[in-house]
Protein backbone atom coordinates (compact mmCIF):
# COMPACT_ATOMS: atom_id res chain seq x y z
CA UNK A 1 0.00 0.00 0.00
CA UNK A 2 1.15 3.51 -0.77
CA UNK A 3 2.17 5.71 2.13
CA UNK A 4 -0.65 7.95 3.27
CA UNK A 5 -0.32 11.72 3.29
CA UNK A 6 -1.35 13.60 6.39
CA UNK A 7 -2.96 16.92 7.26
CA UNK A 8 -2.88 18.73 10.61
CA UNK A 9 -5.88 20.39 12.26
CA UNK A 10 -6.71 21.65 15.69
CA UNK A 11 -9.95 19.66 15.72
CA UNK A 12 -11.23 16.86 13.48
CA UNK A 13 -14.93 15.97 13.62
CA UNK A 14 -16.24 12.64 12.31
CA UNK A 15 -19.77 12.93 10.95
CA UNK A 16 -21.73 15.91 9.62
CA UNK A 17 -24.84 15.33 11.68
CA UNK A 18 -26.44 17.62 14.28
CA UNK A 19 -23.80 16.95 16.96
CA UNK A 20 -20.76 17.27 14.71
CA UNK A 21 -21.93 20.37 12.86
CA UNK A 22 -23.06 22.10 16.06
CA UNK A 23 -19.64 21.37 17.57
CA UNK A 24 -17.93 22.79 14.49
CA UNK A 25 -20.02 25.98 14.56
CA UNK A 26 -19.51 26.50 18.29
CA UNK A 27 -15.75 26.00 18.00
CA UNK A 28 -15.45 28.65 15.31
CA UNK A 29 -17.79 31.06 17.08
CA UNK A 30 -15.52 30.94 20.13
CA UNK A 31 -12.37 31.28 18.03
CA UNK A 32 -13.76 34.25 16.13
CA UNK A 33 -14.89 35.94 19.36
CA UNK A 34 -11.42 35.44 20.86
CA UNK A 35 -9.71 36.41 17.58
CA UNK A 36 -7.81 33.14 17.75
CA UNK A 37 -6.84 31.10 14.72
CA UNK A 38 -8.41 27.64 14.77
CA UNK A 39 -8.54 24.93 12.12
CA UNK A 40 -11.56 22.64 12.19
CA UNK A 41 -12.31 19.84 9.73
CA UNK A 42 -15.48 17.73 9.38
CA UNK A 43 -15.39 14.46 7.43
CA UNK A 44 -18.66 12.97 6.21
CA UNK A 45 -19.03 9.55 4.55
CA UNK A 46 -22.15 10.52 2.60
CA UNK A 47 -21.94 11.93 -0.90
CA UNK A 48 -23.09 15.28 0.51
CA UNK A 49 -24.09 16.62 3.90
CA UNK A 50 -27.54 15.22 4.65
CA UNK A 51 -27.27 12.24 2.31
CA UNK A 52 -27.17 9.79 5.25
CA UNK A 53 -29.38 11.77 7.64
CA UNK A 54 -32.71 10.15 8.48
CA UNK A 55 -35.00 11.15 11.32
CA UNK A 56 -38.71 11.78 11.93
CA UNK A 57 -38.39 14.60 12.69
CA UNK A 58 -40.10 16.84 15.16
CA UNK A 59 -37.42 18.93 16.81
CA UNK A 60 -37.18 21.19 19.81
CA UNK A 61 -35.25 24.38 18.99
CA UNK A 62 -33.64 24.85 22.42
CA UNK A 63 -30.06 24.05 21.35
CA UNK A 64 -30.48 25.92 18.06
CA UNK A 65 -31.74 28.96 19.98
CA UNK A 66 -28.44 28.96 21.89
CA UNK A 67 -26.21 28.26 18.89
CA UNK A 68 -27.83 30.74 16.49
CA UNK A 69 -30.31 33.00 18.33
CA UNK A 70 -31.17 34.61 14.96
CA UNK A 71 -31.77 31.30 13.16
CA UNK A 72 -35.08 32.51 11.75
CA UNK A 73 -33.44 35.51 10.10
CA UNK A 74 -30.63 33.23 8.86
CA UNK A 75 -33.17 31.04 7.07
CA UNK A 76 -32.99 27.81 9.07
CA UNK A 77 -35.47 25.34 7.53
CA UNK A 78 -37.82 25.10 10.53
CA UNK A 79 -40.89 26.08 8.57
CA UNK A 80 -43.69 24.00 10.08
CA UNK A 81 -44.67 24.63 13.72
CA UNK A 82 -46.60 21.80 15.35
CA UNK A 83 -50.28 22.71 15.51
CA UNK A 84 -51.81 19.61 17.10
CA UNK A 85 -50.80 16.39 18.89
CA UNK A 86 -52.73 13.13 18.54
CA UNK A 87 -51.76 9.88 20.27
CA UNK A 88 -53.41 6.52 19.54
CA UNK A 89 -53.31 3.03 20.96
CA UNK A 90 -54.02 0.62 18.09
CA UNK A 91 -56.01 -2.37 19.39
CA UNK A 92 -56.07 -4.41 16.17
CA UNK A 93 -55.99 -3.91 12.41
CA UNK A 94 -59.21 -1.86 12.50
CA UNK A 95 -59.77 -0.42 15.97
CA UNK A 96 -57.95 2.22 17.98
CA UNK A 97 -58.28 4.43 21.04
CA UNK A 98 -57.23 8.08 20.97
CA UNK A 99 -55.52 8.96 24.24
CA UNK A 100 -56.73 12.27 25.71
CA UNK A 101 -53.88 14.78 25.97
CA UNK A 102 -54.53 15.07 29.71
CA UNK A 103 -53.34 11.46 30.11
CA UNK A 104 -50.23 11.80 27.93
CA UNK A 105 -46.80 12.22 29.59
CA UNK A 106 -46.06 15.93 29.23
CA UNK A 107 -42.69 15.19 27.62
CA UNK A 108 -44.63 13.99 24.56
CA UNK A 109 -46.47 17.27 24.06
CA UNK A 110 -45.03 19.10 21.05
CA UNK A 111 -46.32 22.64 21.41
CA UNK A 112 -43.55 25.01 20.31
CA UNK A 113 -41.71 22.33 18.30
CA UNK A 114 -41.22 22.06 14.53
CA UNK A 115 -41.70 19.38 11.88
CA UNK A 116 -38.53 19.35 9.77
CA UNK A 117 -36.39 17.43 7.36
CA UNK A 118 -33.33 16.81 9.53
CA UNK A 119 -31.26 16.31 6.38
CA UNK A 120 -32.11 19.85 5.31
CA UNK A 121 -31.40 21.19 8.80
CA UNK A 122 -27.94 19.60 8.61
CA UNK A 123 -27.36 21.08 5.15
CA UNK A 124 -28.19 24.49 6.61
CA UNK A 125 -25.90 23.93 9.62
CA UNK A 126 -23.10 22.99 7.21
CA UNK A 127 -23.57 26.28 5.36
CA UNK A 128 -23.27 28.18 8.63
CA UNK A 129 -20.17 26.18 9.59
CA UNK A 130 -18.44 26.90 6.30
CA UNK A 131 -19.22 30.61 6.58
CA UNK A 132 -17.56 30.52 10.01
CA UNK A 133 -14.43 28.95 8.51
CA UNK A 134 -14.95 25.18 8.98
CA UNK A 135 -13.63 22.84 6.28
CA UNK A 136 -16.16 20.10 5.40
CA UNK A 137 -15.14 17.07 3.34
CA UNK A 138 -18.18 15.05 2.17
CA UNK A 139 -17.53 11.71 0.47
CA UNK A 140 -14.66 10.84 2.80
CA UNK A 141 -15.31 8.01 5.24
CA UNK A 142 -13.41 7.89 8.52
CA UNK A 143 -12.22 4.29 8.44
CA UNK A 144 -9.63 4.09 11.21
CA UNK A 145 -8.76 5.67 14.55
CA UNK A 146 -5.11 6.78 14.78
CA UNK A 147 -3.29 6.60 18.10
CA UNK A 148 -0.21 8.26 19.54
CA UNK A 149 2.54 6.16 21.11
CA UNK A 150 1.06 6.84 24.56
CA UNK A 151 -2.33 5.43 23.48
CA UNK A 152 -4.12 8.75 23.14
CA UNK A 153 -6.11 9.47 20.00
CA UNK A 154 -4.13 11.21 17.29
CA UNK A 155 -6.90 11.58 14.70
CA UNK A 156 -8.44 9.43 11.98
CA UNK A 157 -7.58 8.00 8.59
CA UNK A 158 -10.03 8.09 5.72
CA UNK A 159 -10.59 4.87 3.81
CA UNK A 160 -8.60 3.87 0.76
CA UNK A 161 -10.49 4.23 -2.52
CA UNK A 162 -10.19 1.87 -5.47
CA UNK A 163 -9.59 -1.43 -3.66
CA UNK A 164 -11.17 -4.44 -5.39
CA UNK A 165 -13.30 -7.08 -3.68
CA UNK A 166 -10.25 -9.34 -3.61
CA UNK A 167 -8.17 -6.63 -1.91
CA UNK A 168 -6.10 -5.55 -4.93
CA UNK A 169 -5.49 -1.99 -6.09
CA UNK A 170 -7.55 -0.98 -9.11
CA UNK A 171 -6.60 1.68 -11.64
CA UNK A 172 -8.72 4.13 -9.61
CA UNK A 173 -6.77 3.46 -6.39
CA UNK A 174 -6.29 6.40 -4.03
CA UNK A 175 -4.83 5.90 -0.55
CA UNK A 176 -6.67 7.38 2.39
CA UNK A 177 -5.54 10.52 4.16
CA UNK A 178 -4.44 10.80 7.75
CA UNK A 179 -6.09 13.70 9.56
CA UNK A 180 -4.23 14.55 12.76
CA UNK A 181 -5.73 16.76 15.45
CA UNK A 182 -5.23 17.96 18.97
CA UNK A 183 -8.73 16.65 19.64
CA UNK A 184 -11.13 14.49 17.63
CA UNK A 185 -14.90 14.46 18.08
CA UNK A 186 -16.61 11.22 17.06
CA UNK A 187 -20.20 12.11 16.14
CA UNK A 188 -20.99 9.27 13.74
CA UNK A 189 -24.56 8.76 14.88
CA UNK A 190 -26.03 5.59 16.34
CA UNK A 191 -23.58 2.65 16.60
CA UNK A 192 -20.74 4.44 14.86
CA UNK A 193 -18.08 1.83 14.17
CA UNK A 194 -15.23 4.03 15.41
CA UNK A 195 -17.22 5.05 18.46
CA UNK A 196 -17.87 1.38 19.16
CA UNK A 197 -14.12 0.71 19.00
CA UNK A 198 -13.32 3.59 21.34
CA UNK A 199 -15.99 2.63 23.89
CA UNK A 200 -14.51 -0.87 24.01
CA UNK A 201 -10.84 0.21 24.02
CA UNK A 202 -11.20 2.79 26.79
CA UNK A 203 -13.94 0.83 28.65
CA UNK A 204 -16.16 3.89 28.54
CA UNK A 205 -19.29 1.87 29.33
CA UNK A 206 -17.86 0.10 32.40
CA UNK A 207 -20.30 1.83 34.76
CA UNK A 208 -23.27 2.10 32.37
CA UNK A 209 -26.32 -0.09 31.85
CA UNK A 210 -26.52 -2.09 28.63
CA UNK A 211 -27.27 0.16 25.68
CA UNK A 212 -30.60 -0.31 23.88
CA UNK A 213 -31.63 0.40 20.33
CA UNK A 214 -34.60 0.71 18.04
CA UNK A 215 -34.90 0.45 14.27
CA UNK A 216 -36.66 3.41 12.70
CA UNK A 217 -38.17 2.92 9.24
CA UNK A 218 -39.52 5.97 7.46
CA UNK A 219 -41.27 6.93 4.23
CA UNK A 220 -42.04 10.30 2.69
CA UNK A 221 -45.39 10.64 0.90
CA UNK A 222 -47.10 13.19 -1.31
CA UNK A 223 -50.76 13.15 -0.28
CA UNK A 224 -54.05 14.62 -1.44
CA UNK A 225 -54.11 18.32 -0.41
CA UNK A 226 -57.66 17.83 0.90
CA UNK A 227 -56.33 15.33 3.45
CA UNK A 228 -53.30 17.38 4.50
CA UNK A 229 -53.33 19.06 7.92
CA UNK A 230 -50.20 21.19 8.16
CA UNK A 231 -48.49 20.82 11.54
CA UNK A 232 -50.44 17.76 12.75
CA UNK A 233 -48.31 15.28 14.72
CA UNK A 234 -49.64 11.74 15.21
CA UNK A 235 -47.95 9.14 17.45
CA UNK A 236 -49.11 5.72 18.55
CA UNK A 237 -48.29 2.21 19.68
CA UNK A 238 -49.86 -1.23 19.91
CA UNK A 239 -50.88 -3.18 16.80
CA UNK A 240 -49.26 -4.65 14.72
CA UNK A 241 -46.48 -5.35 17.25
CA UNK A 242 -47.30 -8.24 19.59
CA UNK A 243 -45.78 -11.15 21.55
CA UNK A 244 -43.68 -8.81 23.66
CA UNK A 245 -42.39 -6.71 20.75
CA UNK A 246 -42.64 -2.99 21.40
CA UNK A 247 -42.24 0.28 19.57
CA UNK A 248 -44.33 3.05 18.15
CA UNK A 249 -45.36 4.81 14.96
CA UNK A 250 -45.34 8.42 13.82
CA UNK A 251 -47.05 10.41 11.08
CA UNK A 252 -46.22 14.10 10.63
CA UNK A 253 -47.88 16.56 8.26
CA UNK A 254 -44.99 18.55 6.81
CA UNK A 255 -44.91 21.34 4.24
CA UNK A 256 -45.76 21.00 0.52
CA UNK A 257 -48.66 18.55 1.12
CA UNK A 258 -46.25 15.88 2.32
CA UNK A 259 -46.41 13.54 5.29
CA UNK A 260 -43.66 11.47 6.84
CA UNK A 261 -44.74 8.13 8.24
CA UNK A 262 -42.68 5.60 10.11
CA UNK A 263 -42.39 2.85 12.69
CA UNK A 264 -39.78 2.40 15.41
CA UNK A 265 -39.33 -1.22 16.50
CA UNK A 266 -37.41 -1.78 19.73
CA UNK A 267 -34.58 -4.19 18.98
CA UNK A 268 -35.09 -6.12 22.20
CA UNK A 269 -37.79 -8.27 20.57
CA UNK A 270 -37.54 -12.03 21.06
CA UNK A 271 -39.26 -13.65 18.07
CA UNK A 272 -36.70 -14.27 15.28
CA UNK A 273 -39.53 -14.42 12.73
CA UNK A 274 -40.40 -10.75 13.31
CA UNK A 275 -39.66 -8.47 10.35
CA UNK A 276 -39.66 -4.75 11.25
CA UNK A 277 -40.03 -3.85 7.56
CA UNK A 278 -43.15 -5.99 7.13
CA UNK A 279 -44.63 -4.78 10.42
CA UNK A 280 -44.34 -1.25 9.06
CA UNK A 281 -45.90 -2.15 5.72
CA UNK A 282 -49.00 -3.66 7.29
CA UNK A 283 -49.23 -0.82 9.83
CA UNK A 284 -50.02 1.61 7.00
CA UNK A 285 -53.28 -0.24 6.31
CA UNK A 286 -54.71 0.76 9.69
CA UNK A 287 -57.46 3.40 9.31
CA UNK A 288 -55.57 5.90 11.52
CA UNK A 289 -52.81 6.07 8.88
CA UNK A 290 -54.66 4.90 5.78
CA UNK A 291 -57.01 7.89 5.90
CA UNK A 292 -54.11 10.16 4.97
CA UNK A 293 -52.01 7.88 2.75
CA UNK A 294 -54.71 6.41 0.53
CA UNK A 295 -54.51 7.94 -2.94
CA UNK A 296 -51.07 9.40 -2.22
CA UNK A 297 -47.67 8.55 -3.64
CA UNK A 298 -44.62 7.27 -1.79
CA UNK A 299 -41.56 9.26 -2.83
CA UNK A 300 -38.76 8.20 -0.49
CA UNK A 301 -37.79 5.41 1.90
CA UNK A 302 -35.07 4.86 4.48
CA UNK A 303 -34.11 3.22 7.76
CA UNK A 304 -31.73 3.92 10.63
CA UNK A 305 -31.11 2.49 14.07
CA UNK A 306 -31.55 4.82 17.04
CA UNK A 307 -29.74 4.70 20.38
CA UNK A 308 -32.45 4.75 23.05
CA UNK A 309 -30.91 3.46 26.29
CA UNK A 310 -30.95 6.97 27.70
CA UNK A 311 -29.32 8.32 30.84
CA UNK A 312 -28.65 4.96 32.52
CA UNK A 313 -26.81 3.63 29.46
CA UNK A 314 -24.66 6.69 28.80
CA UNK A 315 -20.95 5.82 28.59
CA UNK A 316 -18.21 8.07 29.80
CA UNK A 317 -17.80 10.34 26.78
CA UNK A 318 -14.18 11.50 27.04
CA UNK A 319 -10.84 9.74 26.59
CA UNK A 320 -7.30 11.00 25.93
CA UNK A 321 -7.43 12.99 22.71
CA UNK A 322 -11.12 12.97 22.02
CA UNK A 323 -14.80 12.62 22.80
CA UNK A 324 -17.85 10.72 21.59
CA UNK A 325 -20.90 12.95 21.12
CA UNK A 326 -24.56 12.85 20.14
CA UNK A 327 -26.20 9.56 19.22
CA UNK A 328 -22.77 7.93 19.07
CA UNK A 329 -22.83 8.28 22.86
CA UNK A 330 -26.59 7.84 23.20
CA UNK A 331 -27.89 11.29 24.15
CA UNK A 332 -31.38 10.78 22.68
CA UNK A 333 -34.19 11.61 25.11
CA UNK A 334 -36.56 8.69 24.67
CA UNK A 335 -39.20 10.30 26.89
CA UNK A 336 -39.58 12.99 24.23
CA UNK A 337 -38.79 10.71 21.26
CA UNK A 338 -36.24 13.37 20.32
CA UNK A 339 -32.49 13.38 19.89
CA UNK A 340 -31.64 16.34 17.67
CA UNK A 341 -31.55 19.10 20.31
CA UNK A 342 -29.72 16.82 22.75
CA UNK A 343 -27.15 15.79 20.14
CA UNK A 344 -26.57 19.43 19.24
CA UNK A 345 -26.08 20.39 22.88
CA UNK A 346 -23.61 17.54 23.47
CA UNK A 347 -21.59 18.75 20.49
CA UNK A 348 -21.67 22.34 21.73
CA UNK A 349 -20.47 21.28 25.19
CA UNK A 350 -17.66 19.29 23.56
CA UNK A 351 -16.68 22.35 21.55
CA UNK A 352 -16.54 24.51 24.66
CA UNK A 353 -14.37 22.00 26.56
CA UNK A 354 -12.01 21.60 23.60
CA UNK A 355 -11.65 25.32 22.96
CA UNK A 356 -10.85 25.95 26.62
CA UNK A 357 -8.15 23.27 26.49
CA UNK A 358 -6.60 24.62 23.28
CA UNK A 359 -6.80 28.21 24.49
CA UNK A 360 -4.94 27.23 27.65
CA UNK A 361 -2.07 25.96 25.51
CA UNK A 362 -2.83 22.23 25.49
CA UNK A 363 -1.24 20.49 22.51
CA UNK A 364 -3.78 17.67 22.57
CA UNK A 365 -3.76 14.07 23.69
CA UNK A 366 -5.06 14.91 27.16
CA UNK A 367 -8.43 13.96 28.56
CA UNK A 368 -11.08 16.68 28.55
CA UNK A 369 -11.91 16.46 32.23
CA UNK A 370 -13.87 19.71 32.13
CA UNK A 371 -16.46 18.13 29.82
CA UNK A 372 -18.01 16.04 32.61
CA UNK A 373 -18.49 19.15 34.73
CA UNK A 374 -20.01 21.08 31.83
CA UNK A 375 -22.33 18.17 31.01
CA UNK A 376 -23.48 17.65 34.60
CA UNK A 377 -24.29 21.34 35.06
CA UNK A 378 -26.19 21.62 31.76
CA UNK A 379 -29.87 21.33 30.92
CA UNK A 380 -28.92 18.29 28.81
CA UNK A 381 -27.94 16.29 31.89
CA UNK A 382 -31.07 17.39 33.75
CA UNK A 383 -33.32 16.50 30.83
CA UNK A 384 -31.78 13.06 30.32
CA UNK A 385 -31.90 12.34 34.06
CA UNK A 386 -35.60 13.18 34.20
CA UNK A 387 -36.25 10.76 31.32
CA UNK A 388 -34.10 7.93 32.72
CA UNK A 389 -37.05 5.64 33.59
CA UNK A 390 -39.09 6.09 30.41
CA UNK A 391 -37.62 3.28 28.31
CA UNK A 392 -37.04 0.78 31.14
CA UNK A 393 -40.66 1.26 32.30
CA UNK A 394 -42.02 0.41 28.86
CA UNK A 395 -39.69 -2.59 28.55
CA UNK A 396 -40.53 -3.95 32.01
CA UNK A 397 -44.25 -3.18 32.24
CA UNK A 398 -45.46 -2.89 28.62
CA UNK A 399 -47.16 0.05 26.87
CA UNK A 400 -50.19 0.31 29.18
CA UNK A 401 -48.70 -0.16 32.67
CA UNK A 402 -45.39 1.32 31.55
CA UNK A 403 -47.26 4.28 30.10
CA UNK A 404 -49.09 4.74 33.41
CA UNK A 405 -45.78 4.68 35.29
CA UNK A 406 -44.35 7.26 32.91
CA UNK A 407 -47.41 9.48 33.28
CA UNK A 408 -46.94 9.49 37.05
CA UNK A 409 -43.16 9.98 36.79
CA UNK A 410 -43.28 12.79 34.21
CA UNK A 411 -46.50 14.61 35.07
CA UNK A 412 -46.59 14.29 38.85
CA UNK A 413 -42.90 14.00 39.78
CA UNK A 414 -41.37 15.96 36.89
CA UNK A 415 -39.13 13.00 36.07
CA UNK A 416 -37.71 12.86 39.59
CA UNK A 417 -39.66 9.96 41.08
CA UNK A 418 -37.41 8.49 43.83
CA UNK A 419 -36.72 5.23 42.01
CA UNK A 420 -34.52 4.34 39.05
CA UNK A 421 -35.46 1.42 36.81
CA UNK A 422 -32.77 -0.56 35.01
CA UNK A 423 -32.86 -2.69 31.87
CA UNK A 424 -29.48 -4.38 31.70
CA UNK A 425 -30.00 -7.23 29.23
CA UNK A 426 -28.59 -6.48 25.79
CA UNK A 427 -30.95 -6.48 22.83
CA UNK A 428 -29.26 -9.26 20.86
CA UNK A 429 -29.37 -11.59 23.89
CA UNK A 430 -33.16 -11.42 24.12
CA UNK A 431 -33.83 -13.41 20.94
CA UNK A 432 -35.43 -16.81 21.56
CA UNK A 433 -34.87 -20.00 19.53
CA UNK A 434 -37.16 -20.26 16.52
CA UNK A 435 -38.57 -23.52 17.92
CA UNK A 436 -39.99 -21.55 20.86
CA UNK A 437 -41.68 -18.93 18.69
CA UNK A 438 -44.61 -18.70 16.34
CA UNK A 439 -43.79 -18.03 12.70
CA UNK A 440 -45.30 -14.77 11.46
CA UNK A 441 -47.05 -14.71 8.10
CA UNK A 442 -47.13 -11.24 6.60
CA UNK A 443 -49.65 -10.14 3.95
CA UNK A 444 -48.34 -9.53 0.46
CA UNK A 445 -47.85 -5.84 -0.38
CA UNK A 446 -50.58 -4.26 -2.47
CA UNK A 447 -48.34 -1.76 -4.27
CA UNK A 448 -50.52 1.14 -3.09
CA UNK A 449 -50.01 1.38 0.67
CA UNK A 450 -47.54 -1.46 1.22
CA UNK A 451 -44.48 -2.40 -0.82
CA UNK A 452 -41.60 -4.88 -1.06
CA UNK A 453 -38.03 -4.31 0.12
CA UNK A 454 -36.34 -3.94 -3.26
CA UNK A 455 -38.70 -1.24 -4.57
CA UNK A 456 -38.25 0.51 -1.22
CA UNK A 457 -34.45 0.43 -1.38
CA UNK A 458 -34.69 1.87 -4.89
CA UNK A 459 -36.39 4.96 -3.43
CA UNK A 460 -33.50 5.46 -1.00
CA UNK A 461 -31.12 6.12 -3.93
CA UNK A 462 -28.67 3.68 -2.36
CA UNK A 463 -25.52 3.02 -4.32
CA UNK A 464 -22.16 1.39 -3.59
CA UNK A 465 -19.18 0.70 -5.79
CA UNK A 466 -19.71 -3.02 -6.47
CA UNK A 467 -16.06 -4.11 -6.77
CA UNK A 468 -14.87 -3.31 -3.25
CA UNK A 469 -14.31 -5.30 -0.05
CA UNK A 470 -17.58 -6.15 1.70
CA UNK A 471 -18.20 -3.69 4.53
CA UNK A 472 -20.42 -6.21 6.36
CA UNK A 473 -17.78 -8.41 7.90
CA UNK A 474 -18.47 -11.86 9.30
CA UNK A 475 -16.12 -12.77 12.12
CA UNK A 476 -16.91 -16.43 11.47
CA UNK A 477 -18.30 -17.28 8.02
CA UNK A 478 -19.79 -20.57 9.22
CA UNK A 479 -22.08 -19.14 11.90
CA UNK A 480 -25.01 -17.98 9.69
CA UNK A 481 -25.70 -21.51 8.44
CA UNK A 482 -24.27 -23.66 11.24
CA UNK A 483 -25.75 -21.75 14.20
CA UNK A 484 -28.11 -18.93 13.29
CA UNK A 485 -30.13 -20.88 10.72
CA UNK A 486 -30.96 -23.95 12.84
CA UNK A 487 -31.38 -22.02 16.08
CA UNK A 488 -32.98 -18.75 14.95
CA UNK A 489 -34.10 -19.37 11.33
CA UNK A 490 -31.32 -16.88 10.41
CA UNK A 491 -33.06 -13.66 11.51
CA UNK A 492 -30.80 -11.40 9.40
CA UNK A 493 -33.14 -12.25 6.51
CA UNK A 494 -35.89 -10.40 8.39
CA UNK A 495 -34.37 -7.77 10.69
CA UNK A 496 -32.53 -6.09 7.81
CA UNK A 497 -34.88 -3.51 6.23
CA UNK A 498 -33.04 -3.58 2.89
CA UNK A 499 -32.85 -7.24 1.85
CA UNK A 500 -29.08 -7.38 2.36
CA UNK A 501 -29.00 -10.90 3.84
CA UNK A 502 -30.41 -14.01 2.16
CA UNK A 503 -30.17 -17.76 2.57
CA UNK A 504 -30.24 -19.15 -0.95
CA UNK A 505 -30.05 -22.67 -2.31
CA UNK A 506 -27.88 -23.59 -5.29
CA UNK A 507 -27.38 -27.12 -6.57
CA UNK A 508 -28.93 -28.50 -3.41
CA UNK A 509 -26.62 -26.52 -1.09
CA UNK A 510 -27.49 -23.56 1.09
CA UNK A 511 -25.46 -20.36 0.95
CA UNK A 512 -25.54 -17.21 3.05
CA UNK A 513 -25.55 -14.29 0.62
CA UNK A 514 -24.73 -10.68 1.50
CA UNK A 515 -26.11 -8.09 -0.95
CA UNK A 516 -23.98 -5.28 0.45
CA UNK A 517 -24.95 -2.92 -2.39
CA UNK A 518 -28.41 -2.64 -0.79
CA UNK A 519 -27.10 -1.53 2.61
CA UNK A 520 -28.82 1.56 4.07
CA UNK A 521 -26.15 1.93 6.80
CA UNK A 522 -28.85 1.43 9.45
CA UNK A 523 -26.49 -0.72 11.65
CA UNK A 524 -29.25 -3.12 12.73
CA UNK A 525 -27.20 -6.19 11.80
CA UNK A 526 -24.30 -4.99 13.97
CA UNK A 527 -26.74 -4.66 16.87
CA UNK A 528 -29.24 -7.53 16.58
CA UNK A 529 -27.27 -10.52 15.25
CA UNK A 530 -27.70 -13.07 18.09
CA UNK A 531 -24.12 -14.32 17.64
CA UNK A 532 -22.67 -10.80 17.40
CA UNK A 533 -20.90 -12.10 14.33
CA UNK A 534 -21.58 -9.21 11.92
CA UNK A 535 -19.33 -6.19 12.11
CA UNK A 536 -20.38 -3.09 10.16
CA UNK A 537 -17.44 -1.04 8.91
CA UNK A 538 -17.50 1.89 6.55
CA UNK A 539 -17.46 1.23 2.81
CA UNK A 540 -15.83 3.56 0.30
CA UNK A 541 -16.78 7.19 0.77
CA UNK A 542 -19.96 8.34 -1.00
CA UNK A 543 -21.44 4.83 -0.76
CA UNK A 544 -24.84 4.24 0.82
CA UNK A 545 -28.18 6.03 0.62
CA UNK A 546 -28.66 9.46 -0.88
CA UNK A 547 -31.66 10.81 0.98
CA UNK A 548 -33.01 14.02 -0.59
CA UNK A 549 -34.90 15.60 2.34
CA UNK A 550 -35.39 12.89 4.94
Amino acid sequence: MSERESMEFDVVIVGAGPAGLSAACRLMQQANEAEQELTVCVVEKGSEVGAHILSGAVIESRALDELFPDWKELGAPLNTPVTEDQIFLLKNEEKSIQVPNAFVPKTMHNQGNYIVSLGNVCRWLAEQAEQLGVEIFPGFAAAEVLYNDDGSVKGIATGDMGISESGEQKDSYMPGMELHAKYTIFSEGCRGHLGKELIEKFELDAEADAQHYGLGIKELWDINPDKHKLGLVVHGSGWPLSDGASGGFFLYHAEDNQVVVGLIVDLNYSNPYLSPFDEFQRLKHHPVLKQYLEGGKRVSYGARAITKGGFNALPKMTFPGGIVAGCNAGTLNFSKIKGTHTAMKSGMLAAEAIFEAIQSGCKGGKELNSYADKFESSWLYDELFRGRNFGPALHKFGPIMGGAFNFIDQNLFGGKIPVTLHDDKEDFAQMLPASDCKEIEYPKPDGELSFDKLSSVFLSNTNHEEDQPCHLQLQDHTIPLSRNLPQYAEPAQRYCPAGVYEVIEEAGEQHFQINSQNCLHCKTCDIKDPAQNIRWVTPEGMGGPNYPNM
